[in-house]
């Protein structure tokens, strides 16, 4: 029998399980000239309708290019909001495609680079960002290659979409795991010769990431790629899924970093993180309204980029601070 708290629990899964259902259903079978028109409506709509978010993208681009106007910056940011409605809409019709229909709908470049890496018995690692279609990306490698990989993922505050994305990822066979603890099945991923595969561009702790330079300004970036590529003498390759102009998703695949490797291994571990930083960075310059600028991605060195968001976090945390005094003074 199941307990009333149990029920209170999956109602919301139900509901968002519905909700996907109804429009998976909806876009499963459109062309991709409608789900682009109607994409770019649904993130043109979002662009007037979410303030806060709207904020962040702005004061990103601002932050990152001063020289910039302000019609400039908008119009750059309406546009980061219509490839997030594409994406959208692509994701939903991601859950209803066969592994043909992934191949069928994601051209390739650079494959060379990838089979050249696969040459190795040493395993492969990936890096990619929150560019283009990035969900479409991994999916795409394990069913195009045959084989699964191993995803590193930070976990979606909402426990019901983390679980909705997460059936979405793992569909053809790949493994995903929360990037908290996750360095050793990463190691014992490369030690048995596979693929693992991670997004570098979001920011990292302090005491996890290393300081680099990423559109002129400091931030954090996580060193574990080019550490596990060293300790374990494997290949980095950059992947990107990208929309092209025919707004067709094309996933390209760069030729392997040039890490560095002498007796400083702190110091090649510092610049090795810079390489993939502006390797990422060159990426995003060149579809610029394909990232997710919604990443409040330098907040750790200039906090006074998102005023508004810290104050709500900190007002959160006061919250939950005081209800567990009360819960434990009620104990």
């Amino acid at each position: 029998m199941i307990g009333k708290t149990e029920k209170q629990n999956q109602q919301p899964m139900e509901k968002i399980e519905t909700f996907s259902g109804n429009v998976t259903g909806f876009v499963a079978d459109l062309p991709r000239k409608y789900i682009v028109r109607i994409g770019r409506l649904l993130g043109s709509l979002a662009y007037v309708l979410d303030r806060r978010h709207r904020r962040i993208v702005e004061r990103n681009l601002k932050f990152t290019h001063p020289e910039w106007n302000q019609d400039h910056v908008r119009k750059l940011a309406r546009g980061v909001f219509q490839n997030m409605g594409i994406t959208f809409l692509e994701i939903c019709q991601m859950f209803s495609f066969s592994g043909k229909d992934i191949l069928r709908n994601v051209r390739i470049r650079g494959e060379e680079n990838l089979f050249e890496a696969l040459k190795s018995p040493k395993g492969l690692i990936l890096i990619s960002a929150h560019l283009g279609n990035w969900e479409m990306g991994h999916i795409f490698i394990s069913v195009y290659l045959r084989k699964p990989m191993l995803l590193i993922a930070r976990k979606i505050q909402s426990g019901i979409l983390n679980r909705w994305i997460h059936r979405l990822r793992s569909r053809f066979g790949n493994t995903i795991i929360d990037k908290k603890g996750a360095l050793r099945e990463m190691a014992r991923t490369l030690s048995e010769g596979k693929i693992l595969a991670l997004l570098i561009d979001q920011g990292t702790k302090r005491s996890e990431g290393v300081e680099v330079t990423f559109f002129g300004r400091t931030t954090t970036m996580t060193p574990a790629p080019a550490m596990l590529a060293r300790r374990y003498d494997c290949s980095v390759l950059p992947a990107f899924c990208v929309r092209e102009p025919d707004a067709g998703l094309t996933l390209l695949f760069e030729p392997p970093l040039r890490f560095e490797k002498t007796n400083d291994s702190h110091a090649d571990l510092l610049k090795n993180t810079q390489t993939m930083a502006y390797t990422i960075e060159q990426a995003v310059r060149n579809h610029m309204e394909q990232w997710f600028w919604f990443h409040k991605r330098w907040k750790r060195h200039y906090p006074y980029l998102y005023p508004e968001d810290i104050s709500m976090r900190q007002r959160r945390r006061e919250k939950r601070k005081t209800k567990m005094k009360n819960q434990n003074t009620g104990d």
